[in-house]
């Protein structure tokens, strides 16, 4: 079973991230979460469980222990590096940037225009991370686009009836934009694996 795994500068045990090729062996009882060797079949599951911004490409044996709701997370006995672990921290900034930057223009086809603040939010990232903006307006802009989308949550919460159909709805369209957004993280990972030059680029 293939899957994705991330992790720090070493793995949670403290060994060092193993090369391409490497299997790794678990002696023992697995217990999600506890022993064994994890991974996630879905990059975008497996980024909920990262240790750090290193990611490579597993395999785990077929049988490897479901955990989470829905399950989003496998334990193993054993896992195989299919690739080398790339830190792909610039990949996952402007990975960000992206899914933020559908969620506004999703606003705008839904006829609601989404306060200035959180469009400089996004620009104000992608400044930094080439280096032309400082951590501290980084930060200010990060700062007012919550305070943007606080006083949006407010204003909504105050309709009962946009309350209940947005209750009705989230689990429906919560698992379309997973998919979505999966499918457009594994795109832009595999491609930081297969050209790890361009994350000191």
């Amino acid at each position: 079973m293939k899957g994705w795994h991330f992790a720090a500068d070493k793995l949670r045990d403290g060994r060092p991230l193993p090369p391409k090729g490497t299997r790794l062996e678990h002696a023992g009882e697995c217990v999600p979460c506890q022993s064994g060797l994890h991974f996630s079949q879905r990059a975008i599951d497996a980024l909920q469980y990262a240790q750090g911004p290193f990611v490579a490409r597993v395999e785990g044996p077929d049988d490897a222990l479901p955990h989470g709701k829905p399950e989003d997370k496998r334990c193993g006995s054993w896992r195989v590096n299919l690739t080398e672990y790339v830190d792909v921290s610039r990949t996952l900034h402007l990975f960000a940037c992206e899914v933020a930057e559908r969620a506004l223009l999703a606003e705008i086809a839904a006829g609601r225009e989404p306060d200035a603040r959180s469009w400089r939010a996004i620009e104000a990232k992608r400044q930094w991370l080439d280096g032309k903006a400082t951590d501290k307006e980084l930060a200010a802009a990060r700062d007012a686009a919550w305070a943007a989308a606080r006083y949006a949550a407010w204003a909504a919460a105050r309709d009962a009836a946009w309350a209940a159909a947005r209750d009705a709805a989230w689990a429906a369209a919560r698992d379309a934009a997973w998919d979505v957004q999966n499918e457009l993280l594994e795109r832009v990972l595999t491609e930081a694996l297969e050209s790890p030059a361009q994350e000191t680029g």
